[in-house]
């Protein structure tokens, strides 16, 4: 039979898939829940939101607020990282109704001696949980209640919001409902919040046309921590396959000294689990990785789950491959793009339940050796429940583990690589390129339920894409894409020193480098400061600043009156830090226009004086009004100004 219950529950948010993902937060982070809670009949009712870590026993519990309509409201703060679970509880409040109900009929003048006998049955129950003060009030109202003689002493205790008080303190939670129980997963901070610099540690010698070493990428770490990023990406650092190597510009014939695609991985020489030997050896890496904590930066490695055609995995394990009735092996496609030395996995391989086994060993590995994130390649081209499988198993032994996830795909193919598990997730922040574009893109991620779930990561470009529009482009532009990338999102990265050197040579007609690293040995200057770098180095110490950049979906648009120019608001968790970003989306010319400000949302008053500070150039302007007079060159496309008051 159908447990007796008067309280419905509905509308629980936030959730995902009716709590068959979990949201996610940071440490600190604010849980805003909201349902709709709603009795028969005129009865008040009680709610609140129940919440524990997964390593506690006990409930915490805070009450929910009515906000109208049967809506209610309230919060909770994710204090370490793991599953925290929480619910919504409602219930008829029969003690409050008891006290509101009196309170009406005596403004109505009648008499309430029996109403005051029954309230001493609401109160005797709630003497074991008050405190002392809370006791001793209760016992008055007992008394007084009881005693004819003391009527207008009890009515006005009846009715005193001491008594209100203690009745919404310890309410009876009379045939109490729970809505499911959902779960928020809580991260580090750095799951929210990173700047990432790729480069090739095969490019990293100083000698033209020499094989870079994990020892020569030593003396770099010093110039990304200097231009204020905290994690150093690495494409694949193991083996490179010999059959069907390819040559310079993804040519199907390599000469004697091309070195392959670094995504090619395993030869004779190892597979997934072992290094390149011409980077170095396995100490060679892990000095590597000491040598970056000492700078604040961690470094982040490719997990590409595929294999070189003479991988050790093909004759170890042929049947993780798909074998086609000449006797070859299936490489890897994306039309019109072939990977003839990439060999895909094949995920519906009867020996699966071994392969999702090496592939998280292969992980635990490099966890092992200090590595606590992954960029990880193409993972929608694997299952879906492999990444659930894989990524909670690798976070309930190592909680500080992050995986980004490189899947430029389908929309609905993104998201549900997110709620898989998926820490962040690369975007199309690459391709949308004007006002209307970004603002639609923007209100998308942070506006709908992908709030919740997934985390975007920011990328101008990647060693895969180099976007049309950077190709020949001016300084102007690749700044602007930065500053764009740098406010919008809290966690943005760059191929470089590609990006900062404007290298931008393109294979006609399509996205790609010309003379891509992927296939070659590059040699840079890497002593070469250009004005790109010392602007992204100036951007990324503002985002280590401030808070307010550290997040992406506290965000606001601005009108302003230039489609050439775009404006947004941003505010932390507590808006003690307010930032006013305005940027340039025309790279010739000089823009200008007038911008409106929310100073509701700023708690300013027209006509009051408050200052903005420049904190790219370190001016200062005083403003008074709603709308303000702005004007951006392309010598310096943006402005980043904090909010005074």
């Amino acid at each position: 039979m159908q447990k007796q219950n008067r309280v419905v529950i509905d509308k629980v948010f936030p959730q995902i898939n009716d709590g068959d993902f979990f949201i996610k937060r940071v440490v600190g982070e604010i849980v805003n829940v909201n349902a709709h809670v709603l009795g028969d009949g005129h009865d008040l009712i009680g709610a609140s939101v129940r919440y524990k870590h997964e390593n506690e026993r006990t409930w915490k519990e805070v009450r929910l607020s009515h906000i109208m309509n049967d809506e209610w409201s309230a919060s909770f703060i994710v204090e370490k990282q793991g599953h925290y679970r929480y619910k919504v509880e409602g219930w008829v409040d029969h003690g409050l109704n008891w006290q509101h109900g009196i309170e009406r009929k005596i403004d109505d003048g009648q008499t309430v001696n029996s109403e005051l006998l029954e309230g001493i049955e609401y109160l005797k129950p709630l003497i074991k949980k008050a405190n002392s003060a809370e006791k001793n009030l209760l016992k008055s109202c007992i008394e007084s209640f009881a005693d004819k003689d003391r009527y207008d002493e009890a009515v006005t205790l009846a009715v005193s919001a001491d008594l209100h008080t203690i009745l919404f303190k310890y309410p009876g939670k009379h045939l109490a409902n729970e809505s499911k129980i959902y779960t928020v997963y809580v991260d580090r901070l750095q799951a929210r919040f990173s700047t990432w610099y790729e480069f090739f540690p095969r490019s990293s010698s100083r000698t033209p046309g020499e094989h870079g070493t994990f020892l020569q990428c030593i003396p770099l770490l010093p110039r990304v921590a200097k231009m204020g990023f905290d994690t150093v990406y690495f494409p694949p650092v193991h083996p490179i396959g010999e059959l069907n190597r390819k040559g310079k510009n993804n040519t199907t014939e390599a000469h004697a000294d091309d070195v392959g695609s670094t995504w090619g991985i395993g030869s004779k020489l190892g597979g997934h689990k072992d290094i390149h030997p011409q980077l170095g050896t396995l100490d060679d890496f892990k000095k590597v990785i000491k040598e970056a904590k000492s700078l604040g930066l961690e470094i982040a490695m490719d997990y590409a789950l595929q294999a070189a055609p003479d991988h050790p995995w093909v004759k170890e394990h042929p049947s993780w491959f798909k074998w086609r009735p000449d006797g070859t092996v299936q490489y890897a496609e994306n039309p019109p793009k072939k990977y003839q030395d990439i060999l895909p996995l094949f995920w519906e391989s009867e020996d699966y339940k071994a392969l999702w086994q090496e592939c998280y060993d292969t992980l635990a590995y490099w966890i092992e050796c200090g590595i606590e994130i992954f960029r990880v390649d193409n993972p929608h081209t694997k299952p879906f429940y492999f990444w659930n499988w894989v990524i909670t198993k690798v976070k309930a032994k190592y909680p500080n583990v992050l995986f980004l996830a490189e899947a430029f795909t389908k929309p609905k193919v993104m998201e549900q690589l997110a709620k898989q598990g998926f820490t962040q997730s690369y975007t199309y922040f690459t391709w949308r390129n004007t006002k209307h574009e970004l603002i639609g893109y923007m209100e998308e991620l942070t506006k709908t339920e992908q709030a919740e779930f997934m985390r975007p990561n920011f990328w101008p470009n990647t060693p895969d894409i180099n976007p049309y529009h950077l190709q020949g482009a001016n300084e102007s532009k690749y700044l602007q894409r930065y500053a764009l990338a740098a406010t919008l999102s809290s966690n943005i990265g760059i191929y470089g020193p590609v990006y900062e050197f404007m290298i931008s040579d393109a294979i006609p007609g399509r996205e790609e480098y010309l003379n891509s690293e992927k296939f070659q040995i590059c040699h840079y200057d890497w002593d070469n400061e250009t004005k790109v770098s010392t602007l992204i180095g100036k951007i990324n110490n503002i985002r280590r600043e401030n808070e307010a950049l550290q997040q992406t979906n506290s965000i606001r648009f601005c009108d302003i009156e230039n489609d050439n120019l775009i404006g947004f608001y941003k505010w932390n968790q507590d808006r003690s830090n307010e930032l006013l970003i305005i940027i340039s989306l025309d790279p010739y010319y000089m823009q200008s226009g007038m911008i409106q400000l929310p100073l509701f949302e700023l708690g300013i008053h027209e006509g009051q004086g408050f200052e903005v500070h420049d904190m790219v150039t370190g001016n200062s302007y005083n403003w008074s009004n709603e709308w303000n007079y702005v004007e951006l060159h392309p010598a310096l496309p943006f402005h980043i100004f904090r909010i005074g008051k």
